[in-house]
């Protein structure tokens, strides 16, 4: 877990316990610990920590359509990116472009990349592990 003081910035895996943030515990952390102790025994959290993810106003924009997909549900990079074309009023958006923004979620598990998959429904990259991607959508499933 990284803040910046006020707000999430950052959440990653690690093979091996590392805390890059030891300034102290600081609200962020209690509420972000919180959530994914919720998260982790199988309940669907009813808030969320304060984020302030780093990125391009295009990132963001995929970071927040992310944050909208359902609990225990998945969508692809295509219907992403065709959203993201309405939105903008484009014919055209990359599904590549977004799974680029995808792959550079800092805050994983709580901004649901897991839940993008391929539009053929296979598992495709996931910064944390194919294993691990797999491993959180069986969780929401309640297949854990």
């Amino acid at each position: 877990m990284v803040s910046d003081g006020l707000s999430l910035t950052k959440l990653s895996f690690t093979d091996n316990f590392c805390e890059e943030n030891a300034s102290g515990e600081l609200p962020v952390f209690a509420d972000t610990r919180r959530w994914l102790d919720m998260y982790f025994a199988g309940q669907v959290p009813d808030f969320l920590p304060r984020l302030s993810p780093q990125g391009t106003a295009f990132r963001q924009s995929v970071w927040n359509m992310l944050l909208a997909i359902p609990y225990g549900q998945t969508t692809s990079y295509g219907e992403i990116a065709a959203e993201i074309g309405r939105r903008r009023q484009t014919e055209k958006m990359s599904a590549q472009a977004v799974g680029g923004a995808v792959g550079h979620n800092p805050i994983a598990i709580i901004i649901p990349c897991h839940r993008v998959i391929g539009k053929d429904g296979s598992l495709t990259g996931y910064g944390g592990g194919l294993w691990r991607k797999e491993w959180l959508l069986q969780l929401e499933r309640g297949v854990r």
